[in-house]
C-alpha cells in the first residue's frame, strides 16, 4: 500500500517535514540539499584539478540565489581548497566588495591563491565594466601580498564566464 502511494511521486524529490510526513521538495530545498552535498564532497584539501571542476562547484554554490553574492575559494600552493567563503552579499544586481577584506581573509588562512566568484541573478553571465574594474583592483591588491588570483568566475544559473579563459586576468 505504502509503495503504491509513493509510485505517484516517482519523478518528484521528497523531503520529510517535522511530523515525519513526506512532501514534494521545493526548488529551494533541492538547491540547499545540493549545496550541502557539495560541501561534504569538497572538503578542505580537495584539489581543484581543472576549470570545469571549479565551475561545477561554484555553479552549485551560487546558482539560484536571489541576490548577488561574492565568494572566494582560498587555496594552498597546490590549488587545494582551504576554505570557501561567501564574503559579501548585496542586492538583486550589485554587491559591494572590499579588497582589503579579501586580502585580510586570504592572509588569515595562509592562502597562496584565490579564485573569486559572484553570481548574476539576472541569468546573464556577461561581466560588467564594474566587474572588470573590481577584478583588476583586487588582483593588484592580492599580488602585493604574493597571493595569486587564478580566476574570477561569474555564475548565472547554469552558465558561467571565466575571466581567465577570456584573457581578462
Amino acid at each position: 500500500m505504502f509503495q503504491q502511494s509513493l509510485s505517484s511521486f516517482d519523478s518528484t524529490l521528497l523531503v520529510r517535514d517535522a511530523q515525519g510526513c513526506y512532501l514534494p521538495a521545493s526548488s529551494d530545498q533541492i538547491l540547499e540539499a545540493a549545496r550541502q552535498v557539495v560541501d561534504q564532497k569538497m572538503t578542505r584539501g580537495t584539489a581543484f584539478s581543472s576549470p570545469a571542476v571549479v565551475k561545477e562547484y561554484l555553479t552549485t554554490k551560487l546558482s539560484g540565489l536571489d541576490v548577488e553574492v561574492f565568494a572566494v575559494l582560498f587555496l594552498d600552493s597546490q590549488h587545494c581548497l582551504i576554505e570557501y567563503v561567501e564574503m559579501f552579499q548585496g542586492t538583486l544586481n550589485q554587491t559591494s566588495v572590499y579588497p582589503r577584506e579579501v586580502v585580510r581573509a586570504a592572509l588569515d588562512r595562509h592562502a597562496a591563491a584565490v579564485i573569486v566568484s559572484h553570481n548574476h541573478p539576472s541569468g546573464v553571465p556577461e561581466p560588467s565594466a564594474a566587474d572588470e574594474a573590481l577584478t583588476a583592483h583586487l588582483k593588484q591588491a592580492l599580488t602585493l601580498m604574493d597571493i595569486r588570483m587564478l580566476d574570477h568566475i561569474v555564475v548565472a544559473g547554469q552558465k558561467t564566464t571565466s575571466f581567465a579563459e577570456r584573457g581578462l586576468l
